[in-house]
């Protein structure tokens, strides 16, 4: 059965919730259901040996915990002699005997339900009459991972969550990230190490601070294990959603993940792994999303712990908590000194520029800049996710960059690599295709400059793309046609992106126009600034401060100065600018010829008019 099938059944189950449940409700329902039943179908096999485990070990007066797991072969077990399919002899104590079934699991799945608020939906379906047929519907699938796969049932997960978004207007987003994005990202985290990660017996470490339904996770051990079979991803997280949570650890539970690394609460103000650090990192924190609830953490951190703290370089506006996530994810990357790490990050376009010098986001990503920290940014294309049209760009940063990337920063203009999608999902109108996936990855891999070739025919429709890298020829043109090109790739220093503000000065006159003097202190003597005339320049920190000032202000300022004391220090990426390609408007000879064609053609029609 495929996902959308499967999906679709447990979607059914919306019918006989209609009319007793809001639409907005049902996913607090079939979402429980759902995980209860796949971790049903998953203990089935070894359900007569566990209880059998159970009942030696505790006449024994044994703890029978660690036997239990090792009989069930799964990190979880139960214990309750009943099951989905017992529980439908005995409709009128259902409510009672799926409550103790529940109680029945090891602890770590009874957290998962009580994440569910599972007893509070027992009662209320009991209450109108639906909890045996809702448990019947259920009891009727098989779950097992050898009928769905931990990838479907992903997919299945997702799928329900989208729909119940749309039903209760909340956006899907917020819980999961489209799986192309995630397969892009895990390329590009693992291309480099691909030598490594082939070794026999491997093992990493991967962590993701807004974990979601676990998808990202899920999707680096999958890549990770079609690349090395005998590799072990050993994966953590953090989520603050209580449903998301529970889908998340009951998946890595089936997967034989140790759940104790799914934390549960906000990562910024209680950061559930604190201390630890991995060799990969993934996440997709929310966009624009204020960090107001958590300030006063937050700030603390900041203002006591410094550098030693998460927040040392800066804290961003309060309006957009994203950065905040970055730096967190720093102080988790393993120190270079014990093989480093290397981490992917989505972010929309407001990390890359807003701020002034002297901000928060400017120091933020002085930081990042000064200490070689970013290997790549690639633009995503537009309507790419379920919540959001929005530019989006994937973040690559690692502390041990091969030696050909030190001191540079690669821009990806990915934002044409997509197709359209047959329907669309929200605000999710594109999707990337397994070729556009290889080409951005092998982009990053190559590390070198290139364009993109697109080629037009006489009608001026596109008939190809193709990627020229540098040294290479273009296409040749069509006949009548030509071919447009363009940046894809582009490489630059550190330094590129950093400016300098100074802060350009003008004396003030009296009414004779004379130059007012200071009278007293450090100022005696010296020209006072009028106020109303200061101005700012951004110097690029590549060009020295003086020729630029002598070349650009003073011929049209002759008596200003610059105020060293309040010159600052900032950076800013402007992606855009450094993939714009300014086409020139067609000749005038053209555009009057096009203008007689219509409106002879106009003459025309009105002359048939009127006769």
């Amino acid at each position: 059965m495929n996902q959308q099938a499967l999906s679709a059944f447990i979607w059914s189950v919306a019918d006989l919730l209609r009319g007793d449940y809001k639409p907005a409700d049902y996913g607090s329902v079939i979402l429980p259901f759902t995980v209860l039943r796949r971790l049903d179908c998953v203990l089935e096999r070894t359900k007569a040996d566990v209880l059998a485990e159970n009942e030696l070990r505790s006449n024994a007066g044994l703890n029978p915990e660690p036997f239990l797991r090792r009989k069930a072969g799964v990190g979880f077990y139960n214990t309750s002699p009943m099951d989905l399919a017992k529980l439908l002899g005995d409709p009128d104590n259902i409510a009672a005997n799926l409550t103790s079934y529940v109680q029945g699991f090891s602890p770590e799945v009874r957290d998962i339900f009580e994440k569910f608020k599972f007893h509070n939906q027992i009662d209320e379906l009991a209450r109108a009459k639906l909890l045996f047929l809702v448990t019947e519907k259920f009891a009727g699938i098989d779950l097992h991972p050898d009928k769905v796969s931990n990838n479907q049932m992903g997919y299945v997960f997702e799928e329900l969550i989208r729909k119940f978004a749309e039903a209760s207007n909340e956006t899907a987003g917020d819980h999961f990230t489209p799986r192309e994005v995630i397969r892009l990202m895990v390329n590009l985290l693992f291309v480099e190490d691909d030598d490594v990660l082939s070794k026999p017996g491997v093992v990493r470490t991967i962590y993701d601070p807004t974990a979601g339904t676990g998808g990202m996770l899920s999707v680096a051990e999958e890549h990770l294990a079609e690349l090395n079979p005998g590799a072990r991803l050993t994966m953590s997280g953090q989520e603050l959603n209580p449903e998301s949570y529970a889908i998340c650890k009951a998946d890595m539970l089936i997967k034989g993940q140790d759940v104790t690394n799914i934390a549960f609460g906000n990562t910024l103000s209680d950061d559930g792994h604190h201390g630890q650090t991995y060799d990969y990192l993934l996440a997709n924190p929310p966009f624009g999303v204020e960090w107001k609830k958590v300030q006063k953490e937050v700030r603390k951190e900041h203002d006591q712990q410094g550098y030693n703290g998460r927040f040392g370089p800066g804290l961003p506006r309060v309006s957009d908590g994203s950065l905040l996530f970055l730096m967190h994810m720093l102080s988790k990357m393993r120190p270079a000194t014990e093989g480093g790490c290397r981490f992917g990050i989505v972010l929309n376009g407001s990390p890359l520029f807003t701020g002034g010098a002297g901000s928060g986001e400017s120091e933020i990503r002085r930081y990042m800049l000064e200490n070689d920290l970013v290997e790549a940014i690639v633009a995503l294309p537009t309507d790419m996710f379920y919540n959001t049209g929005i530019a989006t760009y994937v973040w690559i940063v690692s502390n041990r960059k091969p030696a050909s990337r030190k001191g540079n920063v690669q821009l990806i203009d990915g934002s044409g690599f997509w197709q359209k999608m047959r329907k669309s999902l929200g605000s999710k109108r594109k999707e990337m295709g397994e070729e556009h996936i290889r080409q951005i990855t092998q982009l990053f891999g190559r590390a070198e400059e290139a364009q993109i070739a697109t080629v037009l025919d006489a009608d001026g429709k596109e008939v190809a793309r193709e990627i020229v890298w540098a040294g290479e020829q273009a296409p040749q043109a069509p006949e009548g046609g030509k071919v447009k090109l363009a940046p894809l790739s582009r490489l630059f220093s550190n330094s590129a992106f950093g400016y300098r503000t100074i802060t350009v000065e003008r004396p003030q006159r009296d009414e004779d126009g004379k130059v007012v003097l200071g009278q007293r202190g450090k100022a005696k003597g010296k020209p006072q600034p009028d106020s109303s005339l200061r101005d700012t320049e951004n110097v690029p920190l590549d060009e020295d401060v003086n020729a630029y000032f002598a070349r650009e202000v003073l011929p049209h300022a002759e008596d200003a100065w610059i105020d060293e004391s309040k010159t600052k220090v900032g950076y800013e990426i402007p992606f855009n600018r450094q993939f714009y390609v300014f086409e020139p408007p067609r000749p005038l000879e053209e555009i009057d010829a096009d203008l007689k064609q219509v409106t002879d053609r106009i003459k025309v029609m009105i002359e048939e008019l009127a006769a």
